[in-house]
């Protein structure tokens, strides 16, 4: 590959190309190669600036459930475990739970990568990284594509250890220890949910889990939540929670069902949205403005981070709090 080539997979702080053949004048860029070179690049980059021999770095995998998952998240092992990383294979995951994976107490790996697109269209892939300080930023990334580039890797004489675990479910149980010390409900301690009827639209992708795993434990109704099996040929509709048919989707659901609430994410699980009992989409500004409104009444003088997608009518409302 070029060095344009090369530049051409980052967007912004992550990679992002097209993983498989079907639409026509897309050619595939993000190859098994490709990602084995690039998941070698940032191993050998970790060491750097963990100074810490590749033998001794400990990094975890994760996937959402786009088609071309399996063989982009085996080209990663592969290359991680041939320069002698030892790999942690999290299988389905959440990028809030990749990250997670750096600084959960009894797990604290060097690093993690999520395989994913977010909600692009179901031909592209990419891959997200991160360490305990948080997700890799855009010059990260260029250097990590430079060290790509130059290859000319380590071979290491012993593969780096593989092994398998569950890590949603811890990732799950921790969100429910939090809401549940958050609430922290009088009568319903471990069921600060109960009575509440919440519909989950995961989009056929990685956020299932969180019907079942987080507002069941809960307490709360999940009947009538769609789209929770991971599917990347995305059947139900595009898992974007900005998208107006999900959207309609979800607000449907919401009224067919007479729920209180419904939450709609997209692929990856670190977008998302909401609709209200009368299916009234919360969403951006809204949403914003109804946790700010929270916040700020039970922790005055806290400090509300926007950014440019918000409107300024948002920061006036803010500042009236």
């Amino acid at each position: 590959m070029t060095s344009t080539q090369w530049q051409k997979l980052q967007n912004g702080s992550d990679i992002r190309g097209i993983a498989l053949e079907g639409v026509p004048g897309q050619a595939v860029n993000l190859t098994e190669d490709t990602v084995q070179t690039i998941a070698m690049a940032f191993g050998v980059w970790l060491a750097n600036i963990k100074n810490k021999p590749l033998s001794q770095l400990k990094i975890a995998i994760g996937h959402d459930s786009r088609l071309s998952a399996p063989t982009l998240k085996k080209a990663v092992i592969q290359g991680l475990t041939k320069i002698g990383c030892n790999v942690v294979d999290c299988s389905l995951a959440s990028t809030p739970a990749m990250f997670m994976t750096t600084v959960t107490p009894g797990y604290e790996y060097d690093g993690s990568i999520m395989v994913t697109a977010s909600h692009l269209p179901f031909n592209r892939n990419g891959l997200k990284f991160f360490t305990r300080e948080g997700g890799l930023e855009k010059q990260q990334i260029t250097e990590i594509l430079t060290i790509a580039e130059k290859g000319n890797f380590p071979v290491s004489q012993t593969a780096g250890a593989l092994t398998e675990i569950d890590f949603i479910s811890v990732y799950a149980n921790i969100l429910v220890d939090k809401i549940r010390r958050s609430v922290n409900h009088p009568q319903h301690y471990q069921e600060p949910l109960q009575g509440f009827k919440i519909i989950v639209d995961a989009g056929n992708g990685a956020g299932g889990f969180f019907a079942a795993k987080v507002l069941k434990p809960l307490g709360a109704d999940t009947a009538g939540s769609q789209f929770l099996d991971p599917d990347g040929s995305f059947p139900g509709h595009i898992p974007n929670p900005e998208d107006e048919t999900a959207m309609a989707s979800i607000s449907g659901a919401v009224l067919k069902s007479k729920a209180d609430l419904g939450i709609i994410f997209d692929t990856d699980v670190d977008r998302s949205s909401a609709v209200d009992q009368n299916g009234k989409e919360i969403n951006r500004n809204r949403l914003i403005a109804l946790m700010s409104a929270i916040i700020l009444e039970e922790h005055p003088g806290s400090t509300i981070v926007t950014d440019s997608v918000t409107s300024s009518g948002l920061r006036t409302f803010i500042e009236k709090l």
